[in-house]
């Protein structure tokens, strides 16, 4: 009775952590898709919405109009500039102003190449 108790709860809690990490991964790493047809929009198309004040993406499957949202624009700012700022301002101890300026400009390159995998569009019809 205690050996089989033991796993079957060992199973359940497999299969617990497998659906948690399922789900990060899914909302983390994979891109936005289309709320009509569920294309996954290509990261070029995400980032050169950004470069274009937020301009809309159309998706290439079905022609769905979709705009990034509030949550979207936030996200954006809070991987890209506020860590640059908190940088420049707090964070740098270096005497050298072109090594200051240079790792403040790799954090704000590589929270832009990470932020399309974090902010979100909604679908207008």
């Amino acid at each position: 009775m205690g050996h089989w108790g033991w796993r079957k709860k060992q199973k359940r809690n497999k299969v617990f952590k497998k659906g948690i990490n399922r789900f990060i991964l899914s909302r983390c790493i994979n891109l936005q898709k289309c709320d009509r047809c569920q294309t996954s929009f290509s990261w070029r198309a995400i980032l050169k919405s950004f470069i274009w004040t937020y301009k809309p993406i159309h998706c290439t499957n079905c022609g769905t109009k979709h705009e990034i949202t509030i949550r979207g624009r936030l996200s954006f700012v809070l991987c890209t500039i506020l860590p640059a700022i908190l940088f420049f301002n707090f964070l740098a101890p270096f005497e050298n102003f072109v090594l200051t300026i240079g790792i403040g400009m790799l954090i704000l390159l590589v929270g832009t190449l990470l932020t399309p995998f974090v902010v979100t569009y909604k679908g207008v019809r």
